[in-house]
């Protein structure tokens, strides 16, 4: 199947399989044109860019926000974290991440240039690990972004195993679409590709085991990568990159400086890949099938439930569930044989699952990662936050605020080593006339505020400051945990005495925030599987 295009390809009717399931089809076209755009696009944007009539977006998107996948913010549809867990499914299953990307910040950190990592997907290549140096002039491509493979070092190492099948495919593609208009993460080709200039980088890297992207997607970037193979089957599992920029470094420069360094950590890779013993099996979703049929109770004709049932079939697969039979599926999933099966037909159809003949099983694909992975894998934790705090503020009539840990004079302005503070890095502002009114970035002592005494070391699970700080200001706050368990922030609730006792904020507050907690929570949890989420 050629690669995702800016504006889906008009597939003949024949060619959808007839079990394949409508309206699981038109719900994945929502999710890729939402990825395309950011991760926030009108609703009637989206009815433009799918062709699909605005009552069904409207249907597809309360289905998806039932879901947890996206918020309805007015007239926009905005990817969540939680969407993520489709794409964290792949990456579980694939374990590249899992195993490698140690050795690949290791790396990065040695040479201090971006490393990455990146798998094969048809005639493109897709990232599923990055290691990125913070400069002004920095690589900007994300964990499931898609590259042409003809615009990159990792492209004709992959290409060098291609079968005939496959070169047809990539020239198919070629031909319709020379300037890349179907990869929104490079900028549009500007000169047409030379005749065999790509076959005979792929034969070049076949034999060198090794290529070189010399400022091949944009004037200045260089990068040198080294395949990892499998050591069951002697073929390229990933391949490790690195990136730089030509005021560092030459292409030539990297392969004569760089690429022995990139080699041993390759080698370092393999052994890993050689010795890892294979994974328990990881839990599958629970009480899926039973939560989607009470949601369409609830909502009836707006909740769309072969969507749900279908985008539910994705997380089935994962660590240790990366290849699973039709009845694998249909018991992780709750769902019946023929649900599962005309969902994974579908899957198939539109290149999100293959099948194994071999073995009767089915794996994901890469491209499950074009399902939001992009743009909320440069998420932070402030805007994970933002809209939870504006839900809770809303509901409570009070202002809301995420805090961070700091040390003492670590930043701008910062006064005497007086102990750790906390930093404003979020707030929602309540509406009432006389409110607290503390800005984004504000640094207080951490023990002289709620916030301040969740986050410090033997914390309590929440602390209530009543006019502590300043007259007739009374804050309750609770902590923020992440995938380990660790506190890295607290939120809390703000407001002016006279408004509630303090007992009055212990019996009303302290649930409401605690909910919003457990929420931003798991956001942040689903984001930080697989990448580095900045907590300002």
């Amino acid at each position: 199947m050629p690669a995702e295009t800016t504006t889906p390809p008009q597939v003949p009717e024949s060619a959808v399989p007839a079990e394949a399931v409508a309206p699981l089809i038109r719900g994945v076209s929502v999710l890729r044109e939402l990825t395309d755009a950011g991760g926030t696009l009108s609703l009637s944007g989206l009815e433009r860019a799918t062709g699909l009539a605005r009552s069904t977006v409207d249907r597809i998107t309360a289905t998806l926000a039932r879901m947890g996948y996206v918020r309805l913010d007015g007239r926009d549809a905005v990817a969540t974290p939680r969407l993520m867990e489709l794409g964290n499914a792949y990456l579980a299953a694939l374990r590249l991440p899992a195993l490698l990307s140690g050795r690949a910040d290791a790396l990065a950190d040695e040479l201090d240039e971006s490393v990455s990592l990146a798998v094969a997907d048809r005639d493109g290549i897709r990232f599923i690990h990055q290691a990125t140096r913070r400069r002004a002039m920095s690589l900007s491509f994300r964990i499931g972004d898609l590259l042409p493979a003809e615009r990159t070092a990792p492209g004709p190492l992959f290409a060098s195993e291609w079968t005939d099948q496959d070169w047809r495919t990539w020239r198919e593609r070629r031909a319709t679409d020379p300037e890349d208009r179907g990869f929104p993460a490079v900028p549009l080709r500007q000169l047409p590709l030379p005749h065999g200039v790509f076959e005979e980088a792929a034969a070049q890297a076949g034999r060198n085991g090794w290529a070189l992207d010399d400022q091949l997607i944009e004037p200045g970037l260089v990068a040198v990568s080294v395949p990892v193979r499998d050591p069951r089957t002697g073929r390229i599992a990933c391949v490790a990159n690195v990136v730089s920029h030509t005021s560092r470094h030459t292409a030539t420069d990297l392969r004569d400086t760089l690429l022995p360094r990139l080699r041993a950590t390759v080698a370092g890779m393999e052994r890993e890949l050689a010795t890892a013993p294979e994974p328990a099996p990881g839990p599958p979703p629970s009480g899926s099938a039973a939560w989607i049929g009470a949601s369409k109770n609830e909502l009836g004709r707006e909740f769309i439930e072969s969507l749900a049932r279908g985008l539910t079939v994705l997380t089935a697969f994962g660590e240790g569930r990366a290849a699973l039979t039709l009845t694998d599926v249909a018991r992780a999933t709750g769902l019946a044989r023929a649900t599962a099966r005309r969902a994974l037909i579908t899957y198939e159809h539109l290149g999100l699952v293959r099948q194994q003949p071999e073995s009767r099983t089915f794996a994901l694909t890469p491209r499950v990662l074009s399902l939001g992975f992009p743009p909320l894998s440069r998420t932070t934790l402030p805007r994970i936050a933002a809209p939870h705090l504006a839900d809770l503020s809303a509901r409570v009539g009070e202002s809301t605020a995420l805090a961070i840990l700091v040390p003492s004079g670590s930043g701008p302005g910062s006064g005497s080593d007086s102990g750790p503070e906390i930093q404003y890095t979020a707030r929602a502002v309540s509406p009432r006339i006389m409110g607290v009114d503390i800005r984004v970035g504000t640094r207080l002592p951490a023990a002289a505020t709620s916030l301040g005494r969740v986050l410090l070391p033997d914390a309590p699970d929440h602390a209530l400051l009543d006019e502590d700080w300043e007259d007739g200001l009374r804050t309750i706050a609770v902590p923020l945990h992440d995938r380990t368990g660790r506190v890295v922030a607290a939120v809390n609730v703000a407001l002016h005495a006279a408004g509630r006792t303090a007992a009055e904020c212990v019996e009303e507050l302290l649930p409401e925030l605690r909910r919003t907690a457990t929420r931003i929570e798991e956001e942040l949890h689903a984001a930080a599987h697989f990448t580095r989420i900045p907590l300002l």
